[in-house]
């Protein structure tokens, strides 16, 4: 299954029927839903809708943190972050057919995944965020150091950089190294969200292009 560049993560909201197609409409080609809040089963059940509306639209469904709940709801795979479950007990949950995403945010974290069962990475946040309170930025320094290392270790891996992803960002996340991106609140927070991807996307592009 191919990865995209530009991964959307999301809470539930009451708006994701409407709220995941306009952000696909306008250039998000992955879709994570992490939601820390809900009960097990209401959580499945959103994710359920989730799963159902990417299917729909061609693009991968990443549920957070639950290996099991990914596979009963029919998610494309699960991501796991450095107190989650290990990546290879996830993998044997979720079999070779699924995702398997990992958070990193040092060089030893993102040396260690090197060697597990992980389709994707997170890098990051290069700054810090509300959805990570407490954790400190990781600076732009560790996304070309990640680069470089997936580069030596296991090259083609694809790796998103996080936090604060929004147009007048991307840029400096390109120069250190980045060609994908994880977006959160510069399109959970927008008015128009489908016309805040397409900005998003465009800036990104727009990016990688001058980089090449």
């Amino acid at each position: 299954m191919s990865l995209g560049s530009l991964y959307l993560c999301t809470p539930d909201r009451h708006d994701l029927a409407t709220f995941i197609p306009g952000c696909v409409r306008g250039g998000v080609d992955v879709v994570q839903l992490r939601e820390k809040q809900l009960p097990r089963e209401a959580l499945l059940e959103r994710a359920s809708l989730a799963g159902r509306l990417c299917r729909e639209l061609g693009v991968p469904f990443i549920l957070n943190d639950d290996p099991a709940g990914a596979l009963e709801c029919g998610a494309d795979g699960v991501h796991v972050g450095q107190d989650d479950m290990d990546p290879a007990a996830a993998r044997r949950i979720v079999g070779d057919e699924r995702l398997i995403g990992r958070s990193t945010h040092a060089l030893a974290e993102l040396e260690r995944a090197m060697d597990e069962p992980v389709d994707y990475v997170s890098v990051g946040p290069v700054v810090p965020t509300p959805t990570k309170p407490g954790r400190p930025g990781t600076g732009l320094s560790y996304v070309t150091e990640a680069a470089r290392l997936i580069a030596l270790r296991r090259p083609g891996l694809p790796f998103y950089v996080t936090g604060d992803a929004r147009p007048e960002t991307v840029g400096e996340m390109v120069a250190a190294g980045a060609r994908r991106v994880v977006a959160v609140r510069y399109l959970t927070g927008s008015s128009d969200p489908e016309e805040a991807a397409r900005r998003l996307r465009r800036a990104l592009e727009s990016a990688i292009a001058r980089e090449t």
